[in-house]
Order: C-alpha cells, then structure tokens, then sequence
C-alpha cells in the first residue's frame, strides 16, 4: 500500500572503511559518571551512585559524518551546553540481555556530542515537567563516525575529552563510568527490546558548560577517533 505522504529518509552514519549505518533509535544514560553528577547536584552522596536512568532523541536530530560539522544555535535558549560521550552502536538486540552477553550486540563505537538547552531543562525540572525537548531538539546530536569494533575493540578506559576554541574543557576516562557499556545495554534491555540500529550515548565526565555561535569544538575518545564540529547563529 502506497504512503499517504512521501516517506522520511533512513537516517545513517558513515562508518569507518566503507558503508552506512541505519540509525533506528537513540537513546542516551544521564549521569553516567560521578564528577558529573556532582556538578549537576545529582550524586546520591550516601551511596556514591545512583541507578542509570535513560532518555531519547529522535534520530534525526543527529548531525553525522564530515570532517567539521555545522550546527546551529537552536531557538528558546540562551544557555546551550556541549556533553561528550562514548557512543555505542548495535548490530543486534534483544531483550533481558545478560551483561556477559551484551559485547555480543554491538556493531561499533563513535564520539558523540549531546547538546542541552540547559535554561529550558531547569525550567521543566522546577515545575516537574518533562524534559524531551531540552534534549531532543533539531541537531542535538553530533555524531563522528562509527568504528566497528572489530577494528577498535571494546574500549573499557581511555581518555575522553572535549576542547572549545582550543581550551581544555571536559576530560576523563571511561573506566570513570558509574555504569559500563554490557551493565547499560543489559538494564536498557529490561525496558525495551533492543534492535539493530540503535545507538546508544553513554554519558559525559564532568566540564559541561554554555557554548555559543562561533565555538569550535573538538572531542576525542581515545582509542575510537576524534569529532570536530562548530556553531552557527541562525540564518
């Protein structure tokens, strides 16, 4: 049967040594690290710890692929902020996945950027609204391009960082996640079935903080690449 109106397009990432990687859903875990958490008033100080707790973005908010990607300043914000993540990229689902089995699901690793309208998530936080749309705007997600990880492996710890106009201002290491990549693909898969397609950003160190039209940015995940991207102000 025909579509009623033309179809969107599939949404895909270049992929290291060839070929494109449909994107079905992207998922996000906030708090991911414990510097962070603090800096965001969020860290359980009894326990050190709090569960992972996830949230979405469309898949085409992604801005993917390119040496410097442009994206620009989004409305209704005067306080956009820069998150940089490890990002996973699975081959294949599944549900109640075990965590020894989780590796067994993933396609690959990229360097992600999550950005935030961080005025509009306070305001919604204040009044126990949700908070979709201060994260899942037009081109809130930046994306590098995806590593198989045949050819990166399964990083565990390495540097993590991000630069703005050249000024350190994120860095951490990935063996600092509260939960590692096998725990958050087997407590998301309680959730939901997981599929083939599905990206998911694993939480940023601590550092975030406003970036504005003209920034430069530039982050790494040791091991997986770099990811260069800038801000414009709107046409």
């Amino acid at each position: 049967m025909p579509y009623v109106i033309p179809a969107p397009p599939q949404v895909a990432v270049p992929v290291v040594g060839g070929g494109l990687f449909p994107v079905r859903r992207v998922f996000c875990v906030g708090r991911n690290y414990a510097e962070h958490a603090r800096e965001m008033g969020a860290l359980d100080q009894a326990s050190g710890a709090e569960p992972p707790f996830f949230f979405m973005k469309p898949a085409d908010a992604l801005v993917a692929g390119g040496d410097e990607l442009a994206v620009v300043y989004p409305p209704q914000t005067a306080n956009l902020q820069h998150e940089i993540e490890l990002v996973v990229a699975l081959g294949r689902g599944g549900q109640n996945i075990a965590p020894e089995a989780a590796r067994g699901c993933i396609f690959g690793y990229a360097v992600g950027l999550d950005l935030t309208r961080r005025d509009m998530q306070a305001r919604a936080k204040e009044k126990g609204h949700p908070w979709d749309l201060s994260k899942g705007f037009d081109q809130s997600g930046i994306l590098g391009a995806i590593v198989p990880a045949a050819v990166c492996g399964h990083p565990e710890r390495g540097r993590i960082c991000l630069a703005v106009n050249g000024t350190l201002r994120q860095q951490g290491d990935l063996a600092q996640m509260s939960w590692p990549v096998p725990a958050i693909i087997a407590q998301l898969s309680q959730s939901v079935r997981l599929h083939g397609g599905d990206l998911i950003y694993t939480g940023t160190p601590a550092g975030v903080a406003a970036i504005v039209p003209g920034d430069r940015l530039a982050g790494s995940v040791e091991g997986v690449g770099e990811l260069h991207a800038r801000i414009v102000a709107p046409g």
